[in-house]
């Protein structure tokens, strides 16, 4: 065995000896594959950590339970595993997402890291295959780490912020009933509503996508682990795909369940491209809502200048006094990169061949950095934007006033043609619509008042 240089050690694996960094814990496989893929910055979620660490810790506590590990190393690894599903060791994770398509490099990061830890006081032996990954293979271990760690980053980022956004926009919906404003169609002026339809229209928009995701986990709460290296569940008891899931349900409050097809979670993981869907179509709605905001929040002067978003910075570097939209712009990019993400995911997911799919780590990748992203965007939203705009409710009203489409409540009662004469001539002279439709409609000016008032139209139905 060649000496060991200053600063590093040597470790074996079933290649031979390999220098690894002294203060390193991770062991050869992983040194190996830092060498291999030296691709790109991108590293494993923190979320795949944690779920790592809570899988190992799981399996532990199985395993022991099923007389396969001793006892007193079984402890060991539960509580090393632990120790990383805190985080406390995300810098012992160096690989690149880009590495072997079944992310058999990052689930051997996590064995060596943990047999590391556990044995560190020299009590016992760990190995990182025999013991750690015992019952085990990286073909099942990692597609359940991402369904875990889907879970989990739904419960504690991306839920909160969706419910914390809608929170806010009913808040100011709620505040905003009776006021109306124009509606608009194609960019052009519309037949009025309120900013409080506005809004609760954004709100369903949200309550809809959460309505999608809850749907979705039902399928992505369904574990493979235990089916090891395909499916057959070789060298796994019989009885620890149900254990595990029971055991992860119990250590994090999630609804897990065994895979009934264990073959289907390890070769397809169509339920990750369903949910990476859902994120697709949130970012679809939060793109939406943005770009609503920015064209409500044009001008001051030139632009629709129906509300005020908060001014946070300086919005030119030659143009004194310019402030821009800056929150729902980098909520639009947000969406753009959750877009492309799910493209990501979508050839990911059908790159299955036969009993394996071999781009498991760039689906982690993608769909737990799109949650990290959307969430932290909402968060933004609404704390910068919609918390804090103002309505500029004169300059709307008297955009509304103005408004030619306003005619429209008349064509039950003066027919199409005449109301359409009344709305272009309301424009050409730049006149309030009542005022034109006293001149040419025939109806008595106190009908017409009712009829043309902004704010009964919008609660619909025919104008009597």
């Amino acid at each position: 065995m060649p000496k060991a240089k200053k600063n590093v050690r040597i470790e074996s694996d079933s290649m031979g000896p390999l220098e690894v960094p002294a203060s390193a814990l991770w062991g050869a496989q992983t040194q190996r594959a830092v060498q291999n893929f030296a691709i790109s910055s991108h590293r494993m979620p923190a979320q795949m950590i944690r779920a790592l660490g809570l899988i190992k810790a799981a399996a532990a506590m199985v395993n022991v339970e099923h007389g396969h590990i001793k006892r007193g190393p079984g402890k060991a690894i539960e509580l090393a595993a632990k120790e990383v599903a805190r985080n406390k060791y995300d810098a012992q994770f160096p690989l690149d997402v880009f590495q072997t398509g079944s992310g058999t490099s990052t689930n051997m990061n996590a064995n060596e890291v943990i047999a590391h830890l556990a044995g560190a006081n020299g009590k016992y032996k760990i190995h990182p295959n025999d013991h750690v990954n015992f019952g085990q293979s990286s073909n099942d271990v990692i597609p359940t780490a991402i369904r875990v760690a889907v879970h989990l980053a739904y419960a504690d980022q991306l839920e909160p912020a969706l419910k914390g956004l809608r929170r806010s926009i009913m808040r100011r919906a709620r505040a905003l009933t009776k006021v109306a404003k124009t509606g608009r169609t194609h960019l052009m002026d519309a037949v009025p509503l309120t900013f409080g339809q506005e809004f609760y229209a954004w709100a369903a928009q949200l309550e809809s996508a959460n309505a999608r995701f809850e749907d979705s986990l039902k399928r992505v709460r369904r574990l493979p682990i235990g089916g090891t290296a395909i499916g057959t569940e070789l060298n796994s008891d019989i009885r620890f795909g149900h254990a595990m899931a029971r055991a992860l349900t119990t250590m994090t409050g999630e609804p897990f369940e065994e895979a009934s097809n264990k073959f289907e979670g390890i070769a397809a993981q169509d339920d990750l491209v369903e949910f990476s869907g859902t994120l697709n179509a949130l970012a679809v709605a939060l793109m939406k809502i943005s770009n609503d905001l920015r064209w409500m929040n044009s001008g001051p002067l030139a632009g629709l200048a129906e509300i005020e978003l908060p001014s946070l910075q300086p919005g030119s570097s030659i143009m004194p006094g310019k402030v821009n939209p800056v929150i729902p712009e980098a909520v639009g990019m947000v969406c753009a990169q959750v877009m492309g993400q799910h493209t990501t995911v979508t050839v990911a997911g059908q790159s299955g061949n036969f009993q394996l799919n071999v781009m498991l780590p760039v689906i982690a990748y993608n769909v737990l950095e799109s949650m990290t992203i959307l969430s932290n965007a909402m968060n933004e939203l609404a704390a910068k934007a919609i918390d804090g705009m103002v309505i500029r409710e004169d300059h709307v009203a008297d955009s509304l006033a103005r408004n030619p489409i306003l005619v429209t409540a008349l064509n039950p009662i003066i027919g199409y043609e005449k109301a359409a004469q009344i709305a272009k001539k309301a424009y050409a002279e730049r006149r309030p619509v009542l005022d034109v439709a006293i001149e040419l409609s025939g109806v008595p000016e106190a009908k017409l008042r009712k009829l043309l008032d902004p704010t009964l139209l919008t609660k619909g139905g025919l104008q009597k």
